[in-house]
């Protein structure tokens, strides 16, 4: 088969958790990899992921990974928070005719969202034009696990009622950022970013109107709620101490609503420990994707996502790794696409080509 070319962005734990499966794969060739923190330009990029050398050097010269021609970025930077770097990187490429997959900028998941500002869109759309290139993001929530799960579901469907996609998961060992985004950690009384309603929707609700778009209806509102819990105990986390009389649990959704009616919910019920706020759901196993369709037929499905390599790394850790993989899977479909923004509902069937081996 044909190898593509990758220059992979961002060495963080997805970063390098792909570099490292690209390390042997049939179907990828890892020509270049970008990086933001001077420390690490001049690096090996696999003793940066953790693998040992694989002969490529890290750089945080775009011009330099434009310059090599690869067939796609598959860009792993930070968040929205970012935003004007990560378009920097990403606009690079597309400009100089280089397809991107990419998992930071999580409005992208459906661009057509009316509440992501013009000033994250026009310079992608402006650069794919130039450039002939197409922009995919995708992520696991929102991504995959809410739009690509629920769609394929849907379509086993006559009807549906309601669909609802949730990520319930246990943070106790997850690194990421959850204090000011989330509120876990903090008192009660604080009020973290996501818990303001258009914020909330616009960084995590993408596949809310991506679902309803795909279905054949218009919404006429998108509704959220926000819900903490607080520990009565102190609680070890692995970024230390949650301390009693804190959050340490908190669930949210957001909500399509037609004709009255919410019928398109996107939840997430994150804790600090499987016992943190018991009467909120859960799945029948732990740390799980779950997808319920009241319809005909009604339809519930589980996902979980663990390593069984004997690394004893978390299922978050996982889902990481399924994450990265959905972006660089899908580059070669992407490659086959018009210039232009691609959303899952653009994607055929990516089975994962070479990953049997």
């Amino acid at each position: 088969m044909d190898r593509k070319r990758i220059v992979v962005w961002g060495t963080g734990v997805v970063g390098s958790m792909v570099i490292a499966e690209l390390a042997d794969h049939p179907r990828f060739e890892l020509v270049g990899v970008g990086v933001s923190n001077p420390a690490k330009v001049g690096r090996d990029a696999g003793e940066l992921a953790g693998v040992g050398p694989v002969g490529v050097v890290a750089t945080d010269s775009v011009e330099e990974l434009v310059a090599l021609r690869p067939d796609a970025l598959v860009h792993y930077g930070p968040t929205a928070q970012h935003a004007e770097e990560n378009i920097r990187v990403m606009t690079a490429f597309l400009r100089a005719g280089i397809d991107v997959c990419s998992t930071a900028m999580t409005p992208w998941v459906w661009p057509a969202m009316t509440q992501t500002p013009r000033n994250w869109l026009d310079p992608v759309e402006v650069a794919c034009a130039e450039g002939g290139a197409s922009c995919f993001t995708t992520g696991i929530d929102p991504g995959f696990a809410n739009d690509l799960f629920p769609m394929t579901l849907m379509g086993l469907c006559g009807r549906v009622t309601s669909v609802r996609a949730s990520e319930l998961l246990d943070y106790t060992d997850y690194e990421g950022d959850y204090e000011d985004e989330m509120g876990i950690g903090r008192p009660p009384s604080f009020t973290p970013l996501l818990e303001i309603p258009d914020l909330l929707v616009m960084a995590w609700g993408a596949t809310v109107p991506m679902i309803a778009h795909a279905a054949g209806i218009e919404l006429d509102d998108i509704t959220t709620t926000w819900e903490k819990w607080v520990t009565p105990t102190d609680r070890t986390t692995a970024k230390g101490v949650i301390e009693a009389g804190n959050v340490a649990a908190i669930r949210f959704t957001i909500n399509g609503v037609h004709d009255g009616r919410e019928v398109i919910t996107l939840e997430h019920v994150n804790r600090i420990g499987l016992d943190a706020a018991p009467d909120w759901p859960a799945g029948s196993g732990d740390d799980v994707y779950r997808v319920d369709i009241v319809g005909s037929p009604s339809i519930s499905q589980e996902t979980a996502f663990r390593f069984t390599d004997g690394s004893g790394r978390s299922p978050a850790v996982a889902g990481c790794l399924a994450t990265g993989m959905r972006a660089l899977n899908a580059v070669p479909a992407v490659n086959d696409l018009p210039p232009g923004w691609v959303t899952a509902l653009d994607l055929p069937l990516v089975p994962g080509v070479g990953t049997i081996r």
